[in-house]
Parts: structure tokens; C-alpha cells; sequence
């Protein structure tokens, strides 16, 4: 399965269904996709997708081959290599297909920072450790199939 913007937004849609359904989290139910929109974007600075990637490869064979790219550049082995050497870059680690930029650690962080200041929260429940925990196990087990 490929990843995009749209995977994020599932990962976002899964967290924001789990912190309502334990009563992390209240929020007004017509901001939903707005906050589903909010919380991927932030997502988004966490994790790579396969389009993220792909986009970047691309970038890199344009850097190097100037006027000499090829059409179908996405075949290319220097597209390959590139992508290849990219995902390597992430130290192998992904989490439903989504390659972390961040440790889990850091992107719990980074999320029960965004749940704390993000407007389209009324409230937040639990100490900030309990918040972390609940995202690092949440985040942990996501997977766009089941979700």
C-alpha cells in the first residue's frame, strides 16, 4: 500500500477517535474534519510518506542530471538508488507504511503539544505523561488497513 497525505489523515482520524473514545480529548463534533485536516498536516512533519519520498528521489536525480532527465524518471536506477538510499535514511523504521522523521517518542511529544494548543480542542484530560504514553501506544499500533 502507498502512502499520502490521505494515510495521514487516517492516522489522524484513529488518534482523534481513540482520545475521544478514552476521554482524553473534547472537542465540538462539527470542527471534526477541520481537526482531522489540523492534526495530519501536523502528522506530517513527523512522518515521510511514499509520496514524500518519491517527490524527494525525484528532486535528487533533477539536482544531479540537470537537462539530461529522463521521462519516465521514475524508472530510472538512479531514481531507485535515490528513493532506496532515502528510506534508508529512516533507519528502516515505519509505522503503517509511514516513515518516521521523529523518534515515537518525539512525535508523542510533538502531538500532546498540538493537543494542548490546538483551537479546535475545548479540553484535554490527563497529566502530560499520561498523554504521552496513550499516544507513543496509540500511534504504535496504528495500521491504514485496519483503520
Amino acid at each position: 500500500m502507498r502512502t499520502d497525505f490521505e494515510t495521514l489523515k487516517t492516522l489522524a482520524s484513529y488518534s482523534i477517535n481513540n482520545l475521544k473514545e478514552n476521554k482524553v480529548i473534547e472537542f465540538d463534533i462539527d470542527h471534526r474534519e477541520a481537526l482531522i485536516d489540523a492534526m495530519a498536516t501536523e502528522y506530517g512533519v513527523s512522518f515521510a510518506t511514499d509520496e514524500d519520498v518519491r517527490d524527494q528521489a525525484i528532486e535528487e536525480v533533477e539536482e544531479k542530471m540537470g537537462d539530461m532527465v529522463p521521462e519516465d524518471i521514475t524508472e530510472s536506477e538512479m531514481f531507485n538508488h535515490a528513493r532506496k538510499e532515502i528510506i534508508k535514511s529512516f533507519n528502516g523504521e515505519n509505522i503503517g507504511g509511514l516513515y518516521l522523521v521523529e523518534s515515537l517518542h518525539q512525535i508523542a511529544t510533538r502531538m500532546s503539544a498540538f493537543l494542548l494548543n490546538c483551537d479546535l480542542i475545548d479540553d484535554v484530560f490527563g497529566t502530560d505523561e499520561d498523554i504521552h504514553a496513550f499516544l507513543v501506544k496509540k500511534i504504535r499500533n496504528f495500521s491504514p488497513k485496519k483503520n
